[in-house]
């Protein structure tokens, strides 16, 4: 320990005696952490409300107009629609937070760090995904209270696509390649663009795709991992596979997930504050208390452009 008498500065606190509480590496593992967790985050459309003030983003929807045939002799044809908006709601603040004793702090090897930070990145990038699956209850004309049959649909014995039924596994048939392009048709009768799909599986589906023949050839698996969690690409939809996908029924004691299929402007994420950490030494614990925290709200924008598919 340095010491000195004042004016002279012999024993100030510097980055060098301090280096464990500076937070810049915490900061960095934990946003490097979260990116590498995202799965569905990465396939919507984003908004940045960095440094803005306010609670509610209000988002322009104007309606489509149509072409008019011009009549000699006439005037053209002046259209006029109400506009509506899509509002999006700042309300989604969560933490993860730790407190690391002293006496941990100087026993424990560095790679302890390494592992609360990767954790509390994994925590809110797993946050802000559950939060996005979940707008699937707002496809279609849904209330966002449940899964709307309006937009949810389940495999019938022959592979086609009918209304989502909740009772369990009766009526949830294999996943076959006919009932994917039924769920690509409903999408394109939605005149939804053809760049910007995704489709998002859980790893149950995963394992019967990679049963399929056609779907492990090199049309589908290019070898290529440009984003976290794809595993290829079918009919011009990229295909993705999270742990995340949510369990829309447990009738039966059996498990039914919702894989989705999405356009890009289905869904908004939008970020009034990225995460960040922060430490804070507590003297009354003898101890460091580590935060790690983001700031967001999410919205469905198309909801004609998002349906779900019930698998086992």
């Amino acid at each position: 320990m340095a010491t000195s008498v004042y004016p002279n500065m012999g024993g100030a606190v510097d980055n060098t005696s301090a280096a464990k509480f500076i937070p810049e590496i915490w900061s960095d593992e934990v946003i490097a952490a979260y990116q590498t967790n995202l799965v569905l985050a990465n396939l919507v459309k984003k908004m940045s409300m960095t440094g803005k003030k306010g609670d509610v983003i209000h988002v322009p929807k104007p309606t489509r107009g149509s072409a008019h045939a011009k009549v000699a002799n006439t005037a053209v044809t002046i259209q006029n629609s109400v506009e509506s908006e899509v509002l999006i709601n700042i309300n989604k603040h969560f933490e993860f937070s730790r407190l690391i004793e002293d006496i941990t702090e100087v026993q424990a090897l560095a790679s302890l760090r390494q592992f609360y930070t990767g954790d509390a990145g994994y925590g809110l990038a797993k946050q802000v995904d559950d939060d996005l699956f979940a707008l699937g209850k707002s496809f279609g004309n849904g209330d966002g209270t449940a899964w709307n049959t309006n937009a949810a649909f389940q495999i019938a014995s022959d592979g086609t696509l009918q209304a989502f039924d909740i009772d369990g596994a009766a009526d949830v048939n294999v996943f076959k390649d006919i009932s994917f392009r039924a769920l690509i048709q409903k999408m394109d009768d939605a005149d939804v663009p053809m760049d910007g799909r995704s489709f998002i599986v859980p790893p149950s589906l995963r394992n019967e795709i990679m049963g399929i023949e056609r779907y492990s050839s090199s049309d589908f698996v290019d070898g290529r991992s440009t984003q976290t969690g794809k595993i290829g690409e079918l009919y011009g939809v990229d295909v993705f596979v999270s742990t995340n996908v949510p369990i829309i029924d447990t009738t039966g004691g059996a498990t039914v997930r919702g894989a989705q299929l999405i356009h890009k402007d289905t869904n908004v994420l939008a970020e009034q504050q990225a995460v960040r950490s922060q430490i804070q030494y507590k003297q009354e614990f003898l101890g460091t208390l580590y935060t790690a925290d983001t700031l967001y709200g999410c919205q469905v924008m198309r909801p004609e452009a998002g349906f779900v598919l019930a698998v086992n």
